[in-house]
């Protein structure tokens, strides 16, 4: 399987330039509800991004998937829904679900009218994965691992993947056949925990997905910045050079990381 990943972006040159260099899904995030009260104290991601963004993004790169990250179901989500479409999102992420009736209701409104893409990252949507996929099965899913983390009550946002928690959701997918993905991921040989490591995981578990975090662009909101800090295309080719070595190691190669995983991820305060 090849590593695909997620951009978060609003700016218009990002996304032609991204897009250009091989990233597959280009992401606007309009989650906001909540999303202070859970992750406030911690250096998460926290979006700026409004409806226009979507429409720029989608004028900038016509030929890009483009996906649009809602706010956790609510009153207001038809409309959502009906706007991001508007707009010409391909895939509509769905945050903070905690059943699978969440999902499904979240289907019924988008109706087949583009990817349908949960985003589970409560302990309750981790339990609700079997559910979902036999009742109401998602187009791809992703794991997240901040608000994840922080709903278990853990102290560090690789502690559900070192403890193993993600071992069972991950068959499950695996059997039934639904591409996930799990977290994020800085360049190859930075971030808090190496992007080298934490990709055998991936192969580990069978995850095809990421999101391309703050660290493997440097934080970068403009494109002058972005060019100047990171030469994209060649640290996306290192990353899925790596998933595949992994993916072409053999068992003892990938328990021997995750042993690796486990121990820095305890050093690093998990």
């Amino acid at each position: 399987m090849t590593l695909h990943t997620m951009m978060i972006t609003a700016d218009p040159g990002i996304a032609r330039h991204v897009t250009d260099a091989g990233n597959d899904v280009l992401f606007v995030d309009l989650e906001s509800i909540g999303k202070a009260d859970r992750q406030g104290h911690v250096d998460s991601w926290k979006s700026p991004h409004v409806p226009a963004d979507v429409s720029r993004l989608r004028a900038a790169a016509p030929d890009a998937v483009l996906m649009v990250r809602l706010n956790p179901f609510h009153d207001g989500t038809g409309a959502e829904i009906a706007d991001a479409l508007a707009r010409g999102a391909d895939a509509l992420m769905l945050p903070m679900f905690r059943d699978w009736q969440t999902v499904a209701r979240f289907a019924d409104l988008v109706a087949g009218r583009a990817q349908v893409v949960p985003l589970a990252e409560t302990a309750g949507a981790l339990a609700a994965i079997p559910d979902l996929l036999a009742r109401a099965r998602p187009d791809r899913l992703h794991i997240g691992l901040n608000d994840l983390h922080l709903d278990l009550g853990h102290r560090f946002m690789f502690q559900p993947l070192a403890e193993g928690l993600l071992d069972a959701p991950a068959a499950a997918l695996r059997a039934a056949g639904v591409p996930f993905g799990i977290g994020g991921l800085a360049r190859l040989d930075a971030g808090a925990i190496p992007a080298r490591m934490v990709l055998g995981e991936h192969a580990r578990l069978g995850s095809s997905w990421a999101i391309l975090s703050r660290s493997f662009h440097d934080r970068a909101t403009t494109l002058a910045e972005l060019t100047a800090r990171v030469d994209f295309a060649a640290e996306l080719a290192a990353l899925r050079a790596c998933l595949a070595g992994w993916q072409a190691a053999g068992p003892l190669a990938l328990a021997a990381n995750r042993a690796a995983f486990r121990d820095a991820v305890a050093a690093a305060g998990g």
